[in-house]
């Protein structure tokens, strides 16, 4: 059988998923006839399918680290380094890596597996300082983003509190919404202020959540670990499911979309995948 060859179009809405059973084992032996996919109320047909841990028919996969260096972070720079390294190392199969640090200002590059070494002495290099200007870091990862072919992973590593950024929120939410990015947060919360950490919390939460990932807030090595590990686990269980919308108006709308197992046996499984997405705008419609 030949092997499925990934085509970014612009009709083809795609997304990653995962599924997991009630005890939060992934099922990964799933097949294309095992989803149904509805799309405002209309069962809509999948023309593309892959599993994550199928090298050779998987997406291309792209890894994106969003690294908060903002003065702020001063005692959680150490850990966060560890953390941001030791889960880039998990990946060398990502055909390329983007790194974007901030602080008040938001820095850019993008490197492929033979760079690796200098992506890690531009993380170890930085030192806390300035402001937080986490949604500009976040809008200019997702801009980035919107060419690449295949699956794109991005994870987050901040204390979650923003200070400095133009776009707001709910700015930043509609660009998360927008994009088909899965986003995952890791959030050094312990030396916060209890005053601003529980919507720190809740914001990173809804970030990674919107898109189908995970937010972990851990406080010691071993936490951040195991938060990395479940990201890794989630990445090489995911499914990339692709369908051309039976809906041709070019509206700029958002379509909710629902994912659905069609097994009767599996009907208590979870699935973690994007909620929508917002239908290609032109003028005149």
């Amino acid at each position: 059988m030949q092997q499925p060859i990934f085509r970014a179009r612009l009709d083809l809405v795609t997304m990653g998923v995962t599924v997991t059973d009630r005890r939060g084992n992934y099922i990964s032996d799933l097949t294309q006839d095992d989803f149904d996919i509805v799309e405002d109320g209309r069962k809509q047909s999948i023309t593309y399918f892959a599993r994550g841990d199928e090298a050779t028919a998987a997406p291309p996969l792209h890894v994106g680290l969003l690294f908060d260096t903002s003065g702020s972070m001063g005692e959680d720079i150490k850990l966060s380094r560890s953390a941001a390294v030791r889960f880039l190392n998990t990946l060398s199969d990502a055909e390329d890596m983007t790194l974007v640090d901030f602080d008040t200002e938001v820095r850019v590059a993008k490197y492929g597996q033979g760079d690796f070494a200098r992506m890690v002495e531009r993380i170890r290099g930085r030192q806390p300082s300035g402001w937080t200007a986490m949604y500009d870091a976040l809008g200019v990862f997702l801009d980035g983003a919107a060419d690449n072919e295949g699956r794109s992973i991005l994870v987050i590593y901040t204390d979650g509190g923003d200070t400095r950024s133009t776009l707001g929120f709910s700015d930043v939410m509609t660009l998360v919404r927008a994009s088909d990015v899965t986003i995952h947060a890791v959030g050094f919360l312990e030396h916060q202020p209890s005053s601003s950490k529980l919507m720190q919390r809740q914001r990173l939460a809804e970030i990674a959540e919107t898109t189908g990932g995970q937010a972990f807030f851990p406080t010691a090595m071993k936490d951040v670990e195991a938060a990395y590990d479940k990201i890794v686990a989630q990445i090489r269980n995911q499914y990339t499911l692709g369908y051309t919308s039976s809906n041709t108006a070019q509206d700029g709308k958002w379509r909710k979309v629902e994912l659905k197992i069609a097994r009767p046996d599996l009907k208590d499984a979870r699935i973690q995948s994007r909620r929508g997405y917002f239908a290609l705008y032109k003028d005149g419609q």
